[in-house]
């Protein structure tokens, strides 16, 4: 493993342990030539994975943009971190699991939009805002009606639509 630091790669791993939910590997590192620490996750991955972008250009899957998607939508709102990094996780193996390694950008947006309508409302509609292109304040109403009729509301949830004047 390359050292941030110095860029060697001669580094030691002083310890290893599961992370909480047992996803991944969490593995402390020194660097041999500078004595840099830092951490390293081990996930496993059962395929490697290809988004096909509306133009069609073909990009890596690349969980750390997964995950920042959540991260944006969730910025200041009260969701636990490992209720988003379950998410994120639950996400990668479905598509991991459907069999193909080519997988349509849209499809990732639509689990997006699934996990963030479980965890919190207003990142969802902050989500669904850029990905759906919302052009008038009447995109936003329309998405809130849907959301509101989608089945019971959980405590603080709920959304309401701007009245008009």
């Amino acid at each position: 493993m390359r050292c941030p630091y110095c860029g060697s790669l001669d580094t030691q791993v002083k310890d290893s342990r599961p992370t909480e939910d047992a996803s991944a590997i969490r593995r402390r590192r020194v660097c041999v030539e500078c004595a840099g620490r830092f951490t390293t996750f081990e996930r496993v991955q059962l395929r490697e994975l290809v988004i096909v972008k509306r133009s069609g250009r073909r990009v890596p899957f690349d969980r750390d943009k997964l995950a920042r998607s959540f991260e944006i939508a969730l910025r200041k709102r009260p969701v636990d971190s490992e209720r988003v990094e379950r998410m994120v996780t639950s996400i990668v193996r479905q598509l991991e699991s459907q069999g193909e390694s080519e997988i349509p950008a849209e499809r990732i947006g639509e689990l997006v939009m699934e996990g963030l309508r479980s965890l919190d409302s207003v990142a969802y509609v902050r989500f669904a805002s850029v990905y759906k292109n919302f052009r008038e304040a009447k995109d936003f109403e329309t998405l809130i009606d849907e959301l509101n009729e989608g089945g019971p509301e959980r405590e603080g949830d709920h959304l309401e639509a701007p009245r008009s004047r």
